[in-house]
C-alpha cells in the first residue's frame, strides 16, 4: 500500500534513548525510562498517579483487578468498540453488558447505560471512540447516583479534551494504549491513571507479581507479569517529548479531510460535538450509500489506499452472543456496517491528502452517476 491506514512518527529522541538502553543493558523492566516516561505521562494529563503495563489490553485489565473486580460483578462497555475492552472485563470472571451508542458521538449512549444497571453493576467503561471524547458529564452524574466506578478507555484518544479537560483525567481511572498505530506509541505497551493514592499503590503491587516494593521476593498477594521493558519506556519517552506536535499533526489531518470532503452527501464526516475536541486517532467516516461500504474499501486498496472498517459490535461475537442482541443496540450494527477509518499519520501531507480524497471523491461520484 502507498498510503497507509497509520504509521508511528519516530523521528525525536526515540533512537537514542533506545540505544541507550542496549549500550548500558537496561532492557527489561528496571531502568531509568520507566519512571521518566510515567511521570511525564502523568504531568501531561495532571493525574498523580501513571503506572506503565506491557500493552493497553492489560492497562484496563489491571485498573479492574485494582478495583476489585470479579465473579458475579457486571460492567457496562459499549458494544461498538474494540474487543479487548469487553475481554478485560471477562478475564477477571465479571460479565461485560453491553450498551448502544450514541448516532451523533458514536460513543456509548447514557440512556442505554441507564436502561442496563441492575443490582449487580459495579462499574462503567466508556471507550472514547475513534478519537471523540464520550459525553462525560452524564456518565459521571449516572455513575454517582448509584455508586459505580467509572474506567475511561482513552485507548484511541490521547489528546481529546472534554470541557477543556483531557480525556483519562475525568474518571475513576483511566487507561491508555500505546500500541504501534496509536498517538503516541512504544510498539506495545499501555498505561492505567489515576489519582486514588491507594488504588494506584495496589495496580503497582499487581503489576509486578505482587511483590511488596519495600520488601524483595515477599509477595503478600498473588500478582501478574504486567510490566512494561525501560525500552518500550524509552521509546515513550522519546514520543512525549513531542506529544503536542504528534497531536496536532492528528488534528492537522483532520481539517484537511474535513475541507475536502464536507460537500459529498454520500459521506458523513466524523462527529465532533460542542463540548468536545476530538483528536482523529483515525479519520473515520460513514458511507451513507448501504451496501457501498466494502465495494469501496476494495476500490480504494486497489488504488494503494488501505482502509479499515469500523469494529464489528462485540456482542455480535459468538462468546458474546448471548450478552445482548441486535435489537438493544441498533445504532452500533447501523454504524458498524457504514464506517470506514482512512489513512491517518503524523507523515501524511497535505498533498497526500489531496491525491487520498481526489481518488476517493472520484469513486462516489462514479458510483452516484451509475446509481441514476
Amino acid at each position: 500500500m502507498k498510503y497507509m491506514v497509520a504509521a508511528p512518527d519516530l523521528s525525536g529522541s526515540e533512537i537514542a534513548y533506545v540505544n541507550e538502553c542496549l549500550k548500558t543493558n537496561w532492557i527489561s523492566s528496571k531502568g531509568r525510562f520507566i519512571g521518566e516516561f510515567e511521570a511525564s505521562f502523568q504531568e501531561f494529563l495532571g493525574r498523580k498517579h501513571a503506572v506503565a503495563t506491557c500493552n493497553g489490553t492489560i492497562a484496563l485489565h489491571l485498573a479492574l483487578l485494582g478495583l476489585g473486580v470479579g465473579p458475579g460483578d457486571e460492567v457496562i462497555v459499549p458494544s461498538l468498540t474494540y474487543v479487548a475492552t469487553a475481554n478485560a472485563v471477562t478475564y477477571c470472571g465479571a460479565t461485560p453488558v453491553f450498551a448502544d451508542s450514541e448516532p451523533y458521538t458514536w460513543c456509548i449512549s447514557v440512556e442505554s447505560i441507564a436502561r442496563l444497571i441492575t443490582p449487580r453493576t459495579k462499574g462503567i467503561i466508556p471507550v472514547h471512540l475513534y478519537g471523540h471524547p464520550c459525553d462525560m458529564a452524564p456518565i459521571l452524574d449516572l455513575a454517582n447516583a448509584h455508586g459505580l466506578w467509572v474506567v475511561e478507555d482513552a485507548a484511541e484518544a490521547q489528546g481529546a479534551t472534554y470541557d477543556g479537560v483531557p480525556v483519562g483525567k475525568l474518571g475513576t481511572a483511566a487507561m491508555f494504549s500505546f500500541f504501534g498505530n496509536k498517538v503516541v506509541t512504544t510498539g506495545e505497551g499501555g498505561m492505567v491513571v489515576t489519582d486514588d493514592d491507594e488504588l494506584a499503590d495496589r495496580l503497582r503491587l499487581l503489576r509486578g507479581q505482587g511483590m511488596d516494593l519495600n520488601r524483595r521476593y515477599w509477595h503478600p498477594i498473588i500478582g501478574f507479569n504486567f510490566r512494561m521493558t525501560n525500552i518500550e519506556a524509552a521509546i515513550g519517552l522519546g514520543q512525549m517529548e513531542r506529544v503536542e506536535q504528534l497531536i496536532g499533526d492528528r488534528r492537522r489531518v483532520g481539517e484537511w479531510y474535513r475541507a475536502r470532503l464536507r460537500d459529498l452527501p454520500s459521506l458523513t464526516l466524523p462527529p465532533e460535538a460542542p463540548r468536545c475536541e476530538t483528536v482523529f486517532w483515525l479519520y473515520s467516516v460513514l458511507v451513507n450509500e448501504a451496501g457501498r461500504r466494502d465495494s469501496l474499501m476494495a476500490e480504494l486498496a486497489a488504488a494503494g489506499i488501505e482502509t479499515r472498517p469500523f469494529f464489528y459490535p462485540v456482542h455480535h461475537f459468538p462468546m458474546y452472543r448471548r450478552h445482548q442482541t441486535d435489537a438493544a443496540c441498533p445504532v452500533a450494527c447501523a454504524l458498524s456496517r457504514s464506517g470506514i477509518n482512512l489513512p491517518t499519520s503524523s507523515y501524511l501531507t497535505e498533498p497526500d491528502i489531496n491525491i487520498i480524497t481526489t481518488v476517493l471523491r472520484g469513486l462516489l461520484v462514479r458510483q452516484t452517476a451509475k446509481a441514476a
